[in-house]
């Protein structure tokens, strides 16, 4: 038993969750019948659902009682980042879908409620902001919990004892060491999400909508392959690639299948932990990436909101793109204030053209079937990029190569 133990805790994580995977799709395929193979997918995403908002309230407000003062620099440009490249997600978003306009069929209708206008966003967000932090964190409210961190992390900073803030420093420890054994299991969640996926969608969902798919998958690896790698290139005067394949194998792949940026959270960390960063830096910018970085949703948004218009037949004016690329921008970072994230910010998009809300609904209810494959790879675009640019802001200020990073081969 403790050979085994030891083979299973020296296997590649990567590895073994490329054999859950394969084991999961081929099960999907043959058994489609047999639902409770599903059933480790479920309880691992609900498992680490469960403890990731403890984790980061606790982390964050450790984190924030011990930074040191020099830190300003490195969240400046990690936002930066993170705000910057959704935008350009978004005017690529809009280029591919003047290139390449498709249609989509608008006949059903859904009685989904969603928001109407950037307005009704920015105010949920403010709401879900200073919700009760109670409440934030049964419900997952990753704005709320970030906020209420902060502000307990600067009061502990200022007002507690050294002996406290070591007792909170543990008591992340402790956290972290739950989600790494969580993590651990990850493989037999993956198999049961795969067989989940699969089972209920087969791959007609490839093409029945094959090209609406193709567009938002391009957008989505334009901005991981092209965008991201200009950026980081230019910041760090170096090759990026090692680190752009370091950040897709380790933390896309992984979010890929659990389509949780914050599931994903836990592993983030872990690689930043691993190339030895700064974790009074990456325990805040990687929880705060998870809610305002949004390159997939902005792609998401941009697009579907253009296929409504070709559907229509509506024509849109380059100022206009432009302006829906800031409004997809601004809506894609507070998607996590909105239940159904990025889909369900197509009509607020949408109204921008005059479009009913009934009818922009219809685009949303193709987005949920077409989401295996699109919130599948929006997350793994979005909390990929969040490690992605705390590694470069952290080597942009401490004036590093990336070759300079512990373990970068890993």
């Amino acid at each position: 038993m403790r050979s085994i133990i030891s083979f299973w805790t020296r296997t590649s994580l990567v590895l073994k969750i490329f054999v859950g995977l394969i084991i999961g799709m081929l099960l999907g395929l043959v058994v489609p019948q047999l639902t409770f193979i599903a059933i480790p997918g479920t309880l691992f995403i609900s498992a680490l659902k469960a403890m990731v908002p403890i984790l980061v309230a606790v982390l964050v407000a450790s984190a924030l009682s011990k930074a040191s003062s020099g830190l300003g620099k490195r969240f400046r440009t990690v936002i930066t980042f993170y705000i910057s490249t959704t935008l350009l997600a978004a005017l690529v978003a809009v280029i591919v879908s003047f290139f390449f306009p498709v249609e989509i069929a608008l006949r059903t209708t859904s009685a989904i409620s969603a928001p109407c206008s950037l307005t009704d966003v920015l105010g949920n967000m403010m709401h879900k902001l200073t919700d009760n932090p109670v409440r934030c964190l049964t419900e997952a409210n990753y704005i709320g919990i970030l906020f209420w961190a902060t502000i307990v992390g600067l009061g502990l900073k200022m007002k507690a004892s050294e002996r406290t803030i070591s007792v909170v420093g543990d008591l992340a420890e402790v956290i972290s060491t739950v989600i790494r054994w969580i993590i651990q299991f990850a493989p037999f969640g993956i198999m049961g999400i795969v067989f989940s996926s699969v089972a209920e969608s087969g791959l007609e969902v490839f093409t029945t909508y094959g090209r609406l798919l193709c567009l938002l998958v391009g957008g989505m690896l334009f901005s991981a392959l092209v965008i991201n790698p200009i950026l980081v290139g230019t910041s760090l005067r170096a090759n990026p690639f090692p680190l752009i394949g370091l950040c897709l194998k380790h933390s896309a792949v992984s979010a890929f299948f659990t389509r949780s940026s914050a599931a994903n959270i836990p592993v983030n960390m872990a690689i930043c932990q691993r190339l030895g960063l700064d974790p009074d830096f990456y325990s805040v910018s990687i929880p705060l990436g998870a809610t305002i970085n949004m390159q997939g949703a902005a792609v998401t948004i941009t697009v579907m909101t253009l296929a409504v218009c070709h559907t229509l037949g509506i024509e849109v004016s380059l100022p206009a793109a432009f302006a829906l690329s800031a409004l997809s921008t601004l809506g894609a970072c507070g998607s996590s204030g909105v239940a159904g994230g990025s889909l369900l910010l197509i009509p607020m998009a949408c109204s921008m053209f005059g479009i009913d809300n009934d009818v922009a609904m219809q685009a949303v209810a193709v987005g949920f079937v077409i989401g295996v494959v699109q919130d599948s790879m929006e997350t793994a675009l979005n909390s990929s990029s969040d490690v992605l640019f705390t590694i470069t802001a952290e080597l942009r200020d401490k004036g590093k190569k990336p070759s300079e990073l512990h373990t970068l081969n890993y």
